[in-house]
């Protein structure tokens, strides 16, 4: 019986080895047309350059290479093998850039200092990205978007160039997340408390946000969030089904980058910059912005508050600004409601003059 379940054992290692090689080619799919050749004048590709003295790598997805260039800023994992799932279109109208930030999926390195990951160097960081993009693609300006810990990043960065933007477009825009968690935390508690499930209860009672953000928390936000639709996506019950195996199956990375993704994830916790983003009220810090500003904010996001962020909205000076509620999505309009998006940015953003 012993050699039995070693051999059943070992079968079983070895199918998901094989299954997650098979998946795991490390390279984009390219785009195709009706008669199943490459599309002339696409582009996808993975790419790796050397930026703020770090490898760091991205994926560039154009239908058209001529299209307007959107650099996307991911929150606090890397996410663009979600697009395999929750296809966006964006490809469509932009050449978008899936840039994984220093210490995160493509660009993990266990050689990056630690002391390294702060605000100046990321705001560096996206800037020597943007001024790349700016001279491959033969574009003055180009778009940057952020989403959840990558809006606290460009917006200050679409704040600080504005020179080098067209507009800034934030994705579940953070503004004071100590506020937004305290927030998360008592909505939470409050449902749990209705269903009666007393396990998450006694968790949550255990470490409670009042005037810190306890470890204890933060262990449990994500599952607790997920299982109350209003993490990720309003559909997405489980980090492991909705984010683990997806990663997992997306054939863009090689084994190696999708136990980096995970590595990368698990040093940096909620994200690189926590300390920062928790002691930081952007709503004073970052008010007045010489671009178009837009927000999309799904209703559902506990994750970051879509209340703060309206508050934000309506302290912001800019020469147009337009705050987009996406009734049914939570924390990933551009995932969840990919059609409205694309609504919105044929027919408003990419005519605004």
């Amino acid at each position: 019986m012993v050699l039995i379940s070693i051999f059943v054992i070992t079968g079983i290692l070895l199918t998901i080895t094989i299954t997650l090689f098979l998946y795991s080619p490390g390279k984009p799919e390219p785009f195709m047309d009706d008669q199943g050749r490459n599309l002339k004048g696409s582009i996808s590709e993975k790419k790796f350059l050397l930026i703020g003295g770090i490898r760091q790598g991205m994926f560039i997805q154009s239908k058209n290479e001529g299209n307007p260039v959107l650099l996307y800023l991911h929150g606090g994992i890397p996410d663009y093998f979600l697009t395999h799932k929750y296809p966006t279109g964006l490809e469509e109208y932009f050449t978008v850039v899936w840039w994984d930030q220093r210490g995160s999926g493509l660009s993990y390195n266990s050689d990056i200092p630690d002391d390294s990951k702060n605000l100046d160097q990321f705001l560096s960081d996206t800037k020597e990205v943007t001024n790349y993009l700016r001279t491959r693609f033969g574009k003055e300006k180009i778009y940057l978007m952020g989403r959840s810990g990558g809006t606290f990043i460009g917006i200050q960065m679409a704040a600080k160039s504005p020179e080098l933007y067209h507009a800034y477009i934030g994705i579940a825009q953070m503004s004071d997340q100590f506020k937004s968690e305290k927030l998360a935390y008592d909505y939470v508690l409050k449902q749990f408390k209705t269903a009666g499930n007393m396990k998450m209860v006694r968790k949550l009672e255990a470490s409670p946000v009042t005037d810190r953000i306890p470890d204890g928390y933060l262990k449990i936000r994500d599952a607790a969030m997920h299982s109350l639709g209003i993490g990720t996506t309003r559909d997405m019950n489980s980090i492991i089904t909705g984010l683990f195996v997806p990663s997992l199956t997306f054939k863009g990375f090689t084994l190696k980058e999708k136990f980096n993704l995970w590595r990368g994830k698990a040093q940096s916790g909620v994200h690189p910059l926590w300390e920062t983003i928790i002691v930081t009220d952007l709503s004073d810090k970052t008010n007045k912005l010489d671009i178009p500003v837009y927000f999309f904010h799904g209703k559902y996001d506990y994750t970051v508050s879509y209340d703060l962020a309206k508050m934000y909205f309506e302290k912001i000076q800019a020469p147009q600004k337009r705050f987009y509620t996406f009734e049914n999505s939570a924390h990933s309009p551009h995932f969840e409601e990919p059609n409205r998006v694309k609504d919105i940015f044929l027919n408003e953003i990419l005519n605004e003059k």
